[in-house]
């Protein structure tokens, strides 16, 4: 791989990288059954600079920032690295939020130039918030000739054939500002550096290399911290083949592992628990013979490998299960939520080691990860070279709050001091997750100090944020909240949101009242619902400005209600 220390930014190293293997695949779009594209590092230096120069010509310099929202596809990263190119500031967004939802984001951002895809640019375009968008410079994929474009660039034309001029940026410039949470009440845009993402590529790359030959599977979004880590930076700079899959059925998931031959691929819990379920039905579906032949050779690859993973033994006692992983396979990574020690230990029984992970985006992504020696489902692993991890204000049993301090941390939340304060003190990120570090230096979670919750997709959801589709209730005032946050609870799975509801003086919750709650919460996506509501019969705390103090009032609930108190929707 290309020795990282040497450059000072992402588009340094990538160029370098696009010279280095120019004859080696570097990424392949793969759409069910048939490929979209197959670059090789120079076929991809080639399609990138082009559009590198148009960008130049059209305003995009250093310190200008750029956009992008589109599904998994070569595009997104021919875009990203003529972004980093021109010096620019990547904003990537989730595609999965509503027009309105990126609409806001784009306008914290103060994007000038945005990259999208056809589909969701339409929706954007119908947006009652459209007509305050800023972007001066827009360009939409795979959008149809002669299609209506509202002022916006079809991506495919954009080009210019004059040699665009690279612009160097300093390691300590904003690379990114990341989205950790979405929307509809307070942005939280993490402005991370390039030296940020450099340092947490060198040590990821020291647990689990990448190199010419290697297939790193990508089914995560782009967007997300642990795709555009290790399915975007990570294999480029290693010279290594990123294989993106447009689709997720999971028939075409596991015709790309034998297809493509897939060394790495990163998932979340979500999908991890899915394909476990698949595996024990198959299994389970064996006639009774094969099926005690099967667990006998599970229990003799646990036994052989309880210290360290041996891929030639797993493969040997294990072939068939094997070879429906594509032969290569040589770890899964998890990471994004908590996924429970049974579903890693019954990967790793098969010979699958699952690199389990822990990290936030405020702390470019990785914090912990298991090395695998040994293995250890239990734990999320130990702290990543140069990441310093601490336990503040442990209690008897050495549980506290888990902080972090390394090269890798966030500059700073975007416009927001006050936010940035809270969280990064005297130089330690505040993770707001509950630990203890045992004798070997493995990390464990307890649950969580702060009031957000986790889903099993990985996604962020601060309760401030659903708050906003709850406008307008017929009650004096009302709060949501996580539920593990208001009854403190040793737990990382099963998380809920809770919304409390204080009725106006003489007034009571009504059947009414509930089923507007109820009809509001079905607009919502699936894993930003509530749960149920907590009547409540007291005024909420309020600060100087009237609002709530959500740690006073949390405090009050745990000293008057239980969770029993919860009426479920």
């Amino acid at each position: 791989m290309l020795d990282l220390r040497q450059f000072n930014s992402l588009g340094e190293a990538l160029r370098a990288a696009l010279d280095r293997w120019p004859n080696e695949i570097c990424l392949i779009e793969a759409d069910r059954d048939r490929e979209n594209a197959r670059l090789t590092y120079r076929q991809f230096k080639e399609q990138a600079l082009p559009l590198a120069s148009v960008l130049q010509n059209a305003g995009l310099r250093d310190s200008t920032r750029a956009a992008i929202i589109m599904t998994n596809q070569s595009k997104w990263l021919i875009s990203a690295y003529a972004i980093f190119f021109c010096g620019g500031v990547l904003v990537p967004l989730d595609y999965k939020l509503t027009a309105a939802e990126q609409l806001q984001l784009l306008a914290h951002s103060r994007a000038e130039f945005l990259v999208i895809e056809y589909h969701l640019w339409r929706a954007m375009t119908q947006s009652e918030q459209f007509k305050d968008l800023a972007v001066h410079t827009v360009l939409v994929t795979e959008a149809p000739t002669g299609a209506d474009l509202a002022g916006a660039n079809r991506w495919e034309d954009f080009r210019a054939a004059a040699e665009p001029t690279f612009i160097p940026r300093k390691r300590n410039d904003p690379a990114c500002i990341v989205y950790s949470s979405g929307t509809g009440g307070r942005p939280k845009g993490c402005v991370l550096t390039h030296e940020n993402y450099l340092e947490q590529c060198v040590a990821l790359t020291s647990l689990y290399p990448f190199w010419p030959g290697v297939r790193y599977l990508s089914i995560l979004p782009t967007n997300h911290a642990i795709d555009f880590m290790v399915g975007f930076i990570g294999p480029f700079t290693c010279g290594a083949t990123v294989v993106h899959l447009r689709t997720l059925r999971p028939e075409f998931i596991r015709e790309a592992f034998t297809k493509y031959k897939i060394t790495y691929m990163a998932l979340v819990p979500m999908v991890l628990k899915n394909l476990e379920r698949g595996l024990r039905q198959r299994f389970t579906d064996l006639p009774k013979g094969k099926r005690k032949i099967l667990n006998a050779l599970i229990a003799t690859n646990r036994a052989l490998t309880r210290r360290r993973p041996h891929l030639k033994i797993s493969r040997a006692l294990l072939p068939q299960v094997h070879r429906a992983f594509g032969g290569e396979l040589r770890a899964l990574f998890v990471g994004g939520a908590f996924t429970e020690p049974e579903t890693l230990q019954f990967f790793y029984d098969l010979g699958i080691p699952v690199g389990n992970g822990y990290g936030c985006t405020e702390a470019g992504t990785v914090i912990t990860v298991n090395d695998l020696k040994p293995f250890r489902g239990d734990t999320v692993g130990k702290p990543l070279p140069g990441m310093e991890v601490k336990i503040a204000n442990p209690g008897a049993e050495g549980i506290g709050e888990v902080t972090v301090r390394s090269r890798t941390l966030m500059s700073h939340y975007l416009d927001d001091p006050e936010m940035t304060a809270e969280t990064i003190v005297d130089s330690w990120l505040m993770t707001g997750d509950l630990g203890r570090l045992d004798p070997s230096g493995h990390l464990q979670l307890f649950g969580r100090k702060k009031n957000m919750i986790v889903t099993e997709e990985g996604k962020n959801i601060y309760p401030e944020d659903v708050e906003t589709y709850f406008a307008g209730l017929s009650v004096k005032e009302f709060c949501v909240f996580a539920a593990n946050y208001l009854w403190p609870a040793r737990t990382m799975v099963g998380e809920q949101l809770v919304l409390v509801l204080h009725p106006e003086t003489g007034q009571e919750i009504t059947e009414a009242l509930v089923k507007d709650v109820a009809e509001r919460n079905r607009r919502l996506l699936n894993y930003k619902r509530i749960s149920g509501y907590l009547p409540w019969d007291r005024d909420f705390p309020l600060t100087a400005s009237l609002k709530s103090k959500r740690a006073e009032l949390a405090e009050q609930i745990r000293q008057y209600r239980d969770r029993n108190a919860v009426v479920p929707l």
